[in-house]
C-alpha cells in the first residue's frame, strides 16, 4: 500500500489500523483531506514505513497511534493534529514534524529519533515523555520545543512532562510553563552551550529561592567536558549569567544549581566561558551545484579562526572547512566559503568560531534548500527576547522588516540587503513589551511577508 486518502467529512473509528505496510515508495503517506477521524479507547492505529498528512480533524482521544518501520517519516499537513497515546518504534530512523502536533497523553520512546525539525509539540496536561534514551529521544538542532504547562505551588523535585527540568522552591509559582529546546545557545558572552536548553515562565517570578536539576542526554553534550557544565541564565538569549552550580552527577547526567530567585532560559556551558564575539547575518546560496555560505560578524576580539560544518539533519555534524578571523576588529566583517560537493539532500550548515584559546561560539543551523520559493520563517516563536528570522529569496536586494502591535502601531522597523537564498537575521526585541505582534517584511521585488510573533 503506497498511501491511504480520506477526503469526505465523515467520522472513522478503528480497531486496529495499519497504514503503509511496507515501504514501496519514499513518498508513501497516510493522508486525512477533509475528513473527521477520532481513535478511541481500545483502539490501535499503526503508520508503518510512511508519513501522516492532517488536513481534517483528527482527533485521538484513547488508544495508540503507533509509527513504525525501519524507513523516515513525517508529521505533516495544514492542521494541527491531536494525539492522546503516540509510540515512536522506528528503529535506527527518524520520525519527522512538518507540521506541530499535539499530545494529551504519552510520547513513549521505544526506538528511532524524534526530530522537531522547527516545530513544537505541546504537551496537554498531566501529558509525559517516556522512556527517552540515548538512543531514542528528541532533538531539534534547526529549532522548535516541546512544552508543558502544570501548576507548582511549593513543588518538590516536581518534573513537568518529564522534560529533565526538575523544580523545587518553598514558593507558590503558580502556573509554570516549561520548554525544552535543543539548539546550542551562543551570545557575545559564551560559547557554545550543550544541545538543551529549558525556558521555564511561573506566573510568580520573584523571591522564589528555587532549586533546579537540570537534566540532559550524553548525546546533546555537544563536545563539552561533561565535568566543567555548570548553570547559566539568561534573560534576552544573548547576555548569559554564570549562576555556577551546587552540585553535579555525570552518571545520571544533571547539574544541581540551588538559590535561584527567578527563572528565564537555562543552559550549560564549560566554565569558563566568555568570547567577545556578536554574530550579525548569515546566508546560503546556490550555485549551480555548489552552495556558497556567508556570514558576518558585528564585532571580533581575539578570534583566531571559523570552522565551516556540514550535516544531513542537523545533529551529526561534518568539518568542511576552517578559514581565518579577523582576530580584533570592531568594525562589521564578512566571510565566505564555498562548498563545492554538497549533499544531495537538504543541507544543513553552521558556523563556529574559535578563539586563540581555542574555546567556540557556534552559530544558529543555516538550512540550505535549492529551488525553494521564497519562505519566511522566525524562530524561536513565541519570543523571550531574540529571535531569528530566516527569509529565502530567490533574488538579492533590500528588505524591510517592521514590527506592529495589535492596534497598528509601529513598534519596531530595520532595513537589510539579502543575497539569494536562505538568509538570516538576529531580531533584537528587548524592550518591546508582551503581547502578539505582526512582522511585516517587503521583499525587494516588493512582495509584502506577514508572520504572527509572540512576544512573552
Amino acid at each position: 500500500m503506497r498511501a491511504r486518502k480520506y477526503n469526505s467529512m465523515k467520522q472513522l473509528n478503528f480497531l486496529v489500523l495499519y497504514i503503509c505496510a511496507w515501504p514501496l515508495f519514499s513518498t508513501a503517506q497516510f493522508m486525512n483531506n477533509g475528513a473527521t477521524i477520532v481513535i478511541g479507547p481500545g483502539t490501535q492505529l499503526t503508520i508503518n514505513n510512511c508519513s501522516f498528512e492532517n488536513n481534517g480533524t483528527f482527533n485521538q482521544t484513547a488508544g495508540i497511534v503507533n509509527f513504525t518501520g525501519s524507513t523516515a517519516g513525517a508529521i505533516g499537513g495544514t492542521i494541527t493534529p491531536v494525539f492522546y497515546n503516540l509510540n515512536l518504534n522506528k528503529p535506527l530512523s527518524v520520525l519527522q514534524l512538518q507540521n506541530d502536533i499535539r499530545i494529551n497523553n504519552e510520547l513513549h520512546f521505544f526506538n528511532g529519533l524524534f526530530n522537531l525539525d522547527v516545530h513544537n509539540l505541546v504537551l496537554g496536561p498531566g501529558a509525559l515523555l517516556i522512556n527517552e534514551s540515548v538512543t531514542s529521544y528528541a532533538y531539534g538542532g534547526s529549532g522548535g520545543y516541546i512544552e508543558t504547562t502544570k501548576l507548582l505551588n511549593a513543588p518538590s523535585a516536581d518534573d513537568p512532562g518529564n522534560l529533565g527540568a526538575v523544580i523545587s522552591s518553598s514558593q507558590n509559582l503558580g502556573s509554570v510553563i516549561v520548554r525544552r529546546g535543543h539548539q546550542s545557545q551562543a551570545s557575545s558572552q559564551g560559547g557554545s552551550s550543550i544541545l538543551r536548553y529549558y525556558d521555564i515562565i511561573p506566573a510568580n517570578n520573584a523571591s522564589l529561592n528555587a532549586t533546579l536539576n537540570f537534566r540532559y542526554l550524553d548525546t546533546e553534550l555537544n563536545g563539552l567536558n561533561e565535568n566543567l557544565l555548570t548553570v547559566w541564565k539568561s534573560s534576552d538569549q544573548v547576555n548569559w549569567s554564570n549562576l555556577s552550580r551546587t552540585s553535579n552527577s555525570t552518571s545520571n547526567n544533571q547539574v544541581q544549581k540551588t538559590g535561584i530567585a527567578d527563572f528565564a532560559r537555562f543552559t550549560l556551558f564549560e566554565t569558563p566561558n566568555a568570547l567577545p564575539l556578536v554574530w550579525g547575518s548569515f546566508n546560503t546560496q546556490c550555485l549551480s551545484e555548489k552552495v556558497r555560505i556567508s556570514w558576518k560578524t558585528e564585532q571580533e576580539e581575539n578570534t583566531s579562526a571559523f570552522i565551516v560544518r556540514r550535516s544531513p539533519d542537523a545533529r551529526t555534524w561534518t568539518t568542511i572547512a576552517t578559514l581565518p578571523a579577523a582576530g580584533n576588529s570592531s568594525l562589521p566583517s564578512s566571510y565566505a566559503y564555498i562548498d563545492a560537493q554538497p549533499l544531495a539532500s537538504t543541507n544543513y550548515y553552521q558556523i563556529q568560531e574559535r578563539d586563540i584559546d581555542g574555546r567556540l561560539i557556534t552559530s544558529p543551523v543555516l538550512i540550505n534548500n535549492c529551488g525553494t520559493a521564497e519562505v519566511l520563517k522566525v524562530f524561536p516563536n513565541p519570543v523571550q527576547n531574540n529571535c531569528w528570522v530566516s527569509i529565502q529569496s530567490t533574488r538579492a536586494g533590500s528588505i524591510s522588516m517592521r514590527l506592529y502591535d495589535t492596534k497598528g502601531a509601529l513598534v519596531y522597523q530595520r532595513f537589510e540587503n539579502i543575497q539569494n537564498g536562505n538568509n538570516q537575521f538576529e531580531l533584537r526585541l528587548p524592550n518591546v513589551s508582551m503581547g502578539t505582534y505582526s512582522l511585516v517584511i517587503t521583499l525587494p521585488d516588493g512582495t509584502i511577508k506577514t508572520v504572527k510573533i509572540e512576544k512573552n
